[in-house]
């Protein structure tokens, strides 16, 4: 994603979260709410316009905690307001092309001879699939299961799984070794988010109504933990059973939400 979609999408998002307040804001009562301190303790006032404050005590908890969050919605409203006037400023003025994407930009026969001096996300990408890796090799009498790329994958989830990140333009690894904790793992997809160029590792667990292989998914777990690699942070999971299929609507927020 560009420096100009990603300012794009932040300004669209704060424009909902306005159009948003300002619904629930007509639906609050008018007056306000005045906070004055005496001492340790703080007290409430429901102002109106040309009216005398009136002291609001705790049998009156309901009606300050309307004003209260009316109050905040205002300010987070006029904050939301300042920040989308300075968005759609620098929209207006920021380039659609950016010193990355100059050579992704250019005609086929042109890249054939240039060099760049700044890598874009379409080469970077590029190069780290390119990369040779050796995969885990499958047991002789495995069933198949291939990808729409006819790439050989362990189940029908791990289709599902592949074919969702390749639909959303998502580089990733099958089953790419990996060092963790002096031992080599090989990570079910290993993915790289081109928004910050990091690393990430989704594994799914798809036997988890099996002892063996649920022991030794929680001492993997626990070894991606001791070295460095964080739940939620850069490890990512995928779960089912024979009960519980793997869940496409999770999968697809998961996706949205951690991987561009």
């Amino acid at each position: 994603m560009s420096t100009h979609e990603i300012l794009k999408a932040r300004y669209e998002l704060v424009a909902q979260t306005i159009n948003s307040i300002e619904q629930k804001l007509a639906g609050f009562p008018e007056g306000s709410i005045v906070l004055k301190h005496r001492k340790q303790s703080a007290l409430y006032f429901y102002a109106e316009k040309n009216s005398k404050a009136k002291y609001l005590g705790k049998k009156d908890s309901k009606q300050i905690a309307v004003m209260v969050q009316k109050r905040y919605l205002q300010k987070v409203l006029k904050t939301a307001k300042q920040e989308a006037k300075i968005l759609k400023q620098i929209l207006s003025y920021y380039p659609l092309s950016t010193l990355e994407t100059v050579y992704d930009d250019l005609p086929e026969e042109v890249k054939r001879y240039a060099r760049p001096i700044v890598v874009g996300d379409e080469q970077f990408a590029a190069k780290w699939l390119e990369k040779p890796y050796k995969k885990k090799p499958f047991k002789k009498d495995a069933p198949e299961f291939y990808t729409l790329k006819h790439e050989r994958v362990r189940s029908k989830s791990e289709i599902i799984i592949a074919d969702r990140l390749n639909a959303n333009g998502i580089p990733y690894k099958y089953e790419c070794p990996l060092i963790v904790g002096g031992r080599i793992i090989h990570p079910d997809f290993t993915i790289l988010r081109m928004s910050d160029r990091k690393i990430l590792y989704h594994e799914h667990c798809g036997k988890l109504g099996d002892p063996a292989y649920v022991k030794d998914m929680i001492e993997r777990s626990n070894a991606y933990t001791h070295n460095g690699i964080f739940i939620g942070d850069s490890l990512f999971y995928t779960f089912e059973s024979e009960d519980a299929t793997l869940d496409v609507k999770a999968l697809d927020e998961l996706i949205n939400k951690n991987y561009r």
